[in-house]
């Protein structure tokens, strides 16, 4: 009854996917605090590489969860769950701690890499959230602007004056900080031009349209030169092709991310595709696309 008012048709078909108190939705979330408590959850990580040069600048950690019965789970499964419940907090926290383990890691191993994790809307809107940060950054000894914390245009919009607080701390400590999933949101210009961010991110479904779509090419390039235009780096999502690598080198974008690169992939397989004398752009390694199964 509820999705259906939500969705202003009337009536729905039962849907055990959207059905928040499904049986299987009830025990993800009963199992949630024991993962974190028991140590099931795991990063992949998807290479960002530089689009003139190819080399690869960093990359971003993406959660899940390796559950005793029902094998790896994205993170669709469980991230809405942890962001009802407040789990969401010591979920990040996991995360951030986690991707600084490897982070400091690849240091040590002569990659200097930047290390990106996702910001949801609850932690963004917490005051002592710069504060975890810099526990954590601290612990883990990697230097402040090898993080970089990505947020959505919604999280910002929430509640703007708590955000711009929370990131003006974050910038003020070296965090570099991005908008994800750029022109999916309903952020103003005014709102865009006071963060105090470092990239934007195109969002995968402007990108992978953009060579057959004359409106997505459009949304495309205008990301970029306003990017550009605001001081900004712009990563483009969701690169999965060589046209489509071409195309975003001929308008001048600065990163790409996606398939044609390297998809989600274990910190080994990342550090063996590192090891190569030289890695390049082509179809990656193991995992699953970053945006076919949520993010965190």
């Amino acid at each position: 009854m509820y999705a259906a008012k939500h969705a202003h048709t009337g009536f729905m078909v039962y849907d055990p996917a959207v059905d928040q108190h499904s049986p299987r939705r009830l025990a993800l979330l009963g199992g949630l605090r024991r993962a974190l408590e028991r140590d099931e959850l795991v990063l992949h990580f998807q290479p960002k590489a530089d689009l003139g040069s190819g080399q690869v600048l960093g990359a971003e950690a993406l959660v899940r969860w390796q559950h005793p019965d029902h094998g790896l789970l994205a993170p669709g499964e469980f991230i809405p769950l942890a962001e009802r419940t407040g789990l969401i907090h010591p979920l990040t926290r996991w995360v951030l701690d986690a991707a600084l383990r490897q982070a400091a890691e690849w240091h040590r191993s002569g990659h200097r890499l930047s290390i990106a994790v996702n910001v949801s809307t609850r932690c963004l809107l917490d005051p002592s959230f710069p504060d975890q940060v810099s526990e954590r950054l601290a612990a883990r000894e990697v230097p402040a602007d090898c993080l970089m914390l990505e947020v959505t245009e919604s999280a910002v919009m929430a509640d703007p004056a708590r955000a711009l607080d929370v990131l003006g701390r974050l910038h003020a400590m070296g965090v570099k900080l991005a908008v994800d999933d750029f022109g999916t949101g309903y952020s103003s210009m005014a709102y865009l031009k006071a963060l105090p961010v470092d990239e934007l991110k195109v969002d995968r479904s402007f990108v992978g349209q953009m060579s057959s779509n004359t409106s997505d090419a459009v949304i495309v390039r205008s990301t970029i030169d306003l990017g550009h235009n605001l001081g900004l780096r712009v990563v483009a999502e969701g690169v999965e092709t060589q046209d489509a690598w071409q195309e975003l080198q001929a308008l001048g974008c600065d990163t790409a991310q996606g398939y044609y690169l390297g998809r989600p992939m274990p910190a080994a397989d990342l550090d063996r595709w590192l090891g190569a004398a030289s890695p390049r752009p082509g179809p990656g390694g193991p995992g699953e696309d970053k945006e076919a199964s949520g993010v965190i």
